[in-house]
């Protein structure tokens, strides 16, 4: 028996473009994906924070440090250009597996570049000046526009 777990995930791309007319996919920038352990034509899961929609793909690599976020084909009617997305990729592994599996998150900011990486135990990767994401954040003074969706003033 196997179980399907989170295995990594890119938290808050900005989609940078959208072609209708490429044959599917999300081309995603090569540096991101080894960041949050997706492979190249793996399967993902696209959230899209703007406007909800879900959709399942596979990822074709950008040139490294392009920061690319490109929705082909049938996507792109579900994404576009300035929207928020959250790339998620899952492994099958046995219980035995899952017990010390630590699933990867890389949050970026508005223009992709990776701004902080951990694994969910915690522990982070990089950017230690970073707060952990079971610190307190002040939200207070925060600019709530970079959730917003697009069509209500947020996040162009």
């Amino acid at each position: 028996m196997t179980v399907t777990l989170f295995k990594g995930k890119l938290h808050r791309l900005t989609v940078t473009e959208a072609d209708l007319y490429y044959e599917g996919s999300v081309t995603l920038d090569r540096e991101l994906m080894e960041m949050a352990n997706i492979l190249p034509y793996e399967r993902v899961q696209i959230v899209n924070v703007n406007n909800g929609a879900r959709l399942e793909t596979y990822t074709i690599p950008a040139e490294k440090g392009t920061r690319t976020c490109c929705l082909n084909g049938p996507a792109a009617r579900l994404c576009a250009p300035g929207d928020v997305v959250i790339v998620m990729a899952y492994a099958d592994m046995t219980p035995e597996e899952a017990e010390t599996h630590q699933p990867r998150v890389v949050l970026v900011d508005r223009d992709n570049n990776p701004v902080q990486t951990f694994d969910l135990d915690g522990a982070s990767v990089s950017n230690p000046n970073m707060p952990a994401v079971t610190d307190a954040i002040d939200v207070t003074n925060m600019d709530h526009s970079v959730w917003a969706p697009s069509w209500r003033g947020g996040r162009k």
